[in-house]
């Protein structure tokens, strides 16, 4: 019997209490529900300990995955600025293989000091260098305290 039933059943002779007496068979069914709800209730224990057990054993699987790939991003990042140097100090821009390519890309990016120009600032919650205007700014050629044009070289691998 399902738990949606026992409840049933002992809503139907809660109804028939209510209407009468208590009689022999009605005492009767009350202890068969009541003892139905005790060995469902002790069956629903044990579902939800072993799926608690097995909550536990997945938190602890996620948390091994995750060390693991930690592990294998900081190796990738190691090898990257290996090669990156060694390619930049033989002054190679790009090794072909057979199913892939390393090559350099390049990008541009702003650094800014504390103190950059406040005309090149926007104002959100704080006040924030406004990184595009003084890109542009540094491009046409004009100088912006606290802030330079960095060109970087970006390893791809594709």
């Amino acid at each position: 019997m399902n738990l949606y039933n026992i409840k049933s059943e002992y809503i139907n002779i809660a109804m028939q209490l209510t209407d009468g007496e208590l009689t022999p068979e009605l005492e009767q069914a009350l202890q068969i529900t009541e003892q139905n709800l005790h060995d469902k209730a002790v069956n629903y224990g044990y579902v939800i300990k072993t799926l608690e057990s097995e909550a536990d054993i997945i938190d602890a699987e996620i948390k091994r995955l995750q060390e693991l790939k930690k592990t294998r991003s900081n190796a990738v990042e190691r090898l990257k600025t290996n090669i990156t140097e060694a390619m930049e100090l033989f002054g190679v821009t790009e090794v072909k293989a057979p199913t892939f390519k390393l090559s350099f890309r390049k990008s541009e990016s702003i650094e800014c000091d504390e103190f950059v120009d406040s005309n090149y600032c926007t104002v959100k919650t704080s006040i924030a260098p406004d990184k595009v205007a003084i890109k542009q700014a540094i491009k046409e050629g004009k100088d912006v305290v606290g802030a330079r044009l960095v060109v970087k070289n970006n390893l791809q691998i594709k």
